[in-house]
């Protein structure tokens, strides 16, 4: 089987299997992404190459999802589900849904039993996708063989499959994809002809143009085997590339990525070429931005990001998350005291620069409200130091961990003063604070995280603000 002929023959046995007819732009774009992940053999060169029953059932699988592009995924994902039972509850052994396909492909005596094999991708667990369930026709009637995750290890043990429900369907609705043995039939059909008569392929390669395409768009890009990219969000207003476009900044190549309708400026660094570790990436990026900030005058704000992708990525326009209620409930006054209103402005600049990568900013919001009524340094960290022991149960678990091991034996409220207060106000030697640096970065969210609570404490109890919607204050 060449997969060319199997992509015509798979539209033409799922052309029916909904009320609308199949379109066959989507399968080929089923195979292209098949393709792209590694599940059929990739270049112009293997057009002629006969395929394995592993890329056959691999095609096969491709088909559960109702997103082409999410073919190649869905097909990894569903090729590793295993059997409830292990491998002896399987037909011939087979220890993978991917090698159960490719018995029913070449074991005539399992097609003639099967009675249907029904796929799905959907979730059936909490982080988890993807099941499949095949019925045979046996001497008592009807017998199951269901797969799932290798991650639900007690379903694995002999004997499981027999108080295992097979019926069993996590999701509120799911799409499934069933198979009866017609389907198996013709397709082990026409691959035994094709291999043992081995005519042209029904293509002339041309569907691998847009393969050949992007491989030069990733070639241009800098892209090579074992390519590890940290990507990072930018919004910005500095001078971009209207198109993706690999730059050289100092010793280091990058990727700048353009805003499009769904992404945010991005730059992607590979790890891997520039021999950098996450952090000295972050670094890296973040010099980047100051010097365009500086030459363009004007901001460029990291956001955050990810790492680990072969390629460069796009990043997504973030669309967060709020809160809303049926019934909203809300009496709050305009507070009396002056202090309370800056107090309240002040707490509100710092969780907007907070949200907004501007760190520093935050930390400084934070303390400042301290000063409000405690001005010199003696008076805030006198305070500071009385109030901790109440403060320190409503941070974070993690955050105080590494608050104490980054102060080590030094008094919390001196820490506070001379680690995050000074350090983001100051630019002397004694308290140095790059904010470029990842390192620092880090250091400065644990601070903006300390001093929230900090401040949240001194306006409850300092100044009386409810924290109530409807406590009439």
């Amino acid at each position: 089987m060449y997969a060319s002929n199997l992509e015509q023959l798979l539209f033409e046995l799922i052309a029916n299997a909904d009320a609308s007819r199949t379109e066959r732009a989507k399968v080929t774009k089923r195979f292209d992404t098949l393709r792209s992940f590694g599940r059929l053999p990739r270049g112009r060169a293997n057009h002629a190459a006969l395929l394995s029953d592993e890329h056959i059932a691999s095609a096969i699988l491709g088909l559960a999802t109702d997103t082409p592009s999410w073919a190649g995924h869905v097909s990894i994902v569903l090729g590793n589900l295993v059997p409830v039972g292990g491998s002896s509850a399987s037909v011939n052994d087979a220890a993978t849904l991917n090698q159960f396909v490719q018995q029913l492909l070449i074991d005539q005596s399992a097609r003639k039993t099967l009675i249907t094999l029904t796929i799905t991708s959907a979730e059936v667990g909490v982080n988890s996708n993807g099941s499949a369930r095949a019925t045979f026709k046996n001497a008592d009637g009807e017998k199951a063989v269901s797969f799932v995750s290798r991650l639900a290890y007690s379903l694995l043990q002999p004997g499981s499959e027999n108080t295992y429900d097979h019926d069993r369907q996590f999701s509120p609705a799911a799409r499934l994809f069933s198979f009866n043995p017609k389907f198996f039939a013709e397709i082990a059909r026409q691959t035994a002809d094709i291999r043992t008569r081995k005519p042209k392929p029904l293509s002339d390669g041309n569907e691998y143009k847009g393969e050949e395409a992007e491989r030069r768009r990733l070639a241009k890009l800098g892209v090579q085997r074992g390519s590890r990219y940290l990507t990072i969000g930018v919004d910005n207003q500095v001078t971009w590339p209207r198109e993706a476009t690999l730059i050289k900044f100092d010793e280091y190549s990058m990727v700048l990525l353009p805003k499009t309708k769904e992404d945010v400026q991005s730059i992607n660094l590979d790890l891997t070429a520039n021999k950098l570790t996450i952090k000295q990436a972050r670094t890296v990026i973040n010099r980047f931005l100051s010097i365009m900030t500086w030459c363009d005058d004007q901001f460029a704000v990291a956001q955050d990001g990810w790492a680990g992708n072969p390629i460069p990525s796009p990043v997504s326009r973030r669309d967060l998350a709020f809160t809303t209620a049926h019934y909203w409930i809300f009496d709050r006054k305009i507070p009396s005291d002056p202090d309370a209103m800056r107090a309240l402005a002040l707490y509100r600049e710092g969780r907007n620069a907070e949200q907004n990568f501007l760190i520093s900013y935050a930390v400084l919001s934070f303390y400042k409200i301290i000063e409000i009524k405690y001005p010199s340094g003696p008076q805030n960290r006198s305070w500071i130091s009385s109030a901790f022991p109440s403060i320190e149960p409503t941070i974070r678990t993690e955050v105080a961990h590494e608050f104490h091991r980054e102060r080590g034996s030094k008094e919390p409220a001196r820490h506070i003063y001379d680690a995050y207060r000074l350090a983001v106000a100051h630019a002397s030697a004694r308290t140095i604070s790059d904010p470029d640096c990842a390192e620092e970065l880090n250091r400065l969210h644990i601070a903006a995280d300390v001093l929230r609570m900090v401040a949240r404490h001194f306006i409850s109890t300092e100044l009386r603000v409810s924290d109530c919607l409807y406590s009439g204050d």
